[in-house]
């Protein structure tokens, strides 16, 4: 039965305004307790189209990690790739010090295993409950009974503030707890990574809003490591502990860091036009012209 833990979020200083070029020697030998996810050189690519290159970051254990950029920069490719869902061109993704692709097929499947993946579209099948699509893992990878499946979902649909819809279906809820329902299938299998794809794509302001918190509070009761794909600025301020800036036309990272330091430091005019809505919004407050 999963037992949930909370820990102190890891929000020490590591701002890193500009990146200035691929920072050297992230190793397996230099993993440790404090790190999830280290990429080292990563090249993305499909056949001669290159997506992204010399991609260089470290994701803390327990944080909140944002991959942004505009659209079109390969931000949901390079979470393909850190899932195991995309081989790289070139370069290496480590994962508590394992390189994934570096690794055996069934070491590959047994570390993809540990992480959680909530898409952007909800992926929910239409013909299924709300409590069997949340099963689907624990039934597949699991030699749990029926009704220790059925209770095991139940309570990851509690955890997402769904107690009492079990037997709903997807079309008979709003878009809103479709995400929430996401959420908790990832959840299934107790995973210590959990990754999103533009998880408020489609969503008014408010219950973008409701949707961010839920993530920060499954963080902090879970101890779950979150890495994030989004444009969305209020998300990214609100509870983004660190970030790496994708850009489109360099085809590279060219900044990373707190969203909040990147904010303030950064002087690369494309972080701070992004960051600012072209310049019209600082922190979700309208400039005056």
């Amino acid at each position: 039965m999963f037992i949930g833990r909370r820990i102190t979020k890891p929000l020490a200083d590591r701002g890193r305004p500009l990146n200035n070029g691929a920072k050297q020697g992230s190793t397996m030998s230099e993993t440790d307790t404090e790190t999830a996810i280290v990429v080292k050189d990563l090249t993305i690519s499909y056949g001669d189209f290159l997506i992204q290159k010399d991609l260089n970051f470290t994701v803390k254990r327990g944080e909140i990690f944002i991959i942004m950029g505009g659209s079109g920069c390969g931000k949901t490719t390079v979470m393909r790739c850190l899932t195991g869902l995309k081989e790289p061109a070139r370069g290496q993704v480590f994962l508590d010090g394992v390189s994934f692709w570096e690794a055996e097929e069934d070491e590959r499947e047994r570390m993809a295993r540990r992480l959680g993946i909530v898409y952007q579209q909800g992926a929910l099948w239409s013909s299924m409950t709300l409590a069997e699509n949340v099963a689907l893992p624990l039934g597949e990878y699991t030699d749990l009974g029926p009704k220790d499946i059925r209770d095991l979902a139940t309570l990851k649909l509690a955890l997402v503030g769904l107690a009492g819809f079990e037997d709903y279906y997807p079309s008979e809820i709003s878009g809103g707890m479709r995400k929430r329902v996401g959420i908790a299938r990832a959840l299934a299998l107790d995973p210590e990574l959990l990754f999103f794809d533009e998880p408020s794509a489609g969503l008014d302001p408010i219950t973008s809003s409701r949707l961010d918190d839920l993530i920060a509070e499954l963080r902090d009761n879970l101890g779950t490591t979150m890495v994030m794909v989004t444009h969305e600025l209020p998300s990214i301020f609100a509870i983004g502990d660190d970030s790496v800036f994708l850009d489109p036309d360099t085809k590279t990272m060219i900044a990373e860091g707190d969203p909040k330091r990147l904010l303030e430091e950064c002087r690369d005019p494309r972080v701070h036009a992004f960051l600012t809505r072209g310049g019209k919004e600082t922190f979700g407050q309208t400039t005056s012209k």
